[in-house]
């Protein structure tokens, strides 16, 4: 199952930034690894914000709950998910 996800980091004012930094460190580390194992193909920035574009291909919505809610940034983020399907004009 693909599925395309929108994810907006809302960094907290008052954070220290040790912390932060930690905590972007952790990020991708974690991200990499499902990028890796080919869970996490695709990702692209969003021009001028904080944000990214990422596709995700899992088996089912709980693995993709079970990935996201686990970033270390999940606390700070919004995100939007849209399930995604093959168009018929794909040549692939």
């Amino acid at each position: 199952m693909l599925f395309m996800v929108q994810m907006t980091v809302k960094k907290p004012h008052d954070i220290d930034p040790a912390v932060w930094a930690d905590i972007i460190a952790r990020e991708r580390e974690y991200g990499q690894k499902f990028m890796k194992n080919g869970k996490f193909p695709h990702i692209w920035r969003v021009v001028g914000k904080f944000s990214n574009v990422s596709i995700f291909d899992v088996e089912s919505t709980d693995e993709l709950h079970q990935i996201l809610s686990n970033f270390p940034l999940f606390p700070y983020m919004e995100m939007e998910v849209t399930a995604l399907a093959k168009h018929p004009s794909a040549l692939n």
